[in-house]
């Protein structure tokens, strides 16, 4: 990909020192390193709107469930796990 535009940023002497130093260190361009890092904060910014989008679904999906009457409460869900917790340990 052509690499055509410029990105100026200000930030402290003692954080550019010790980045240069250690893209040095791994004898890889600054640029290159910098760039690595906007892809993977893109990625990670994607995958948290696409985790979101997902949890919000199944957030409103068990909301219609438990208007429809198909939902349980929390003291029934208990129960049953109870029992199954009660059930396991009697099978040892």
């Amino acid at each position: 990909m052509p690499k055509e535009a410029v990105f100026t940023m200000k930030l402290e002497p003692e954080l550019r020192a010790a980045f240069i130093a250690e893209a040095e260190a791994v004898h890889r361009p600054a640029s290159q390193i910098l760039r690595e890092l906007m892809r993977e904060f893109i990625q990670r910014q994607h995958d948290a709107r696409d985790y979101d989008a997902f949890l919000r679904q199944k957030v409103e999906a068990a909301r219609v469930s438990m208007h429809a009457g198909q939902g349980r409460t929390n003291d029934e869900v208990e129960a049953e796990f109870s029992a199954r917790r009660a059930g396991t340990a009697t099978e040892r």
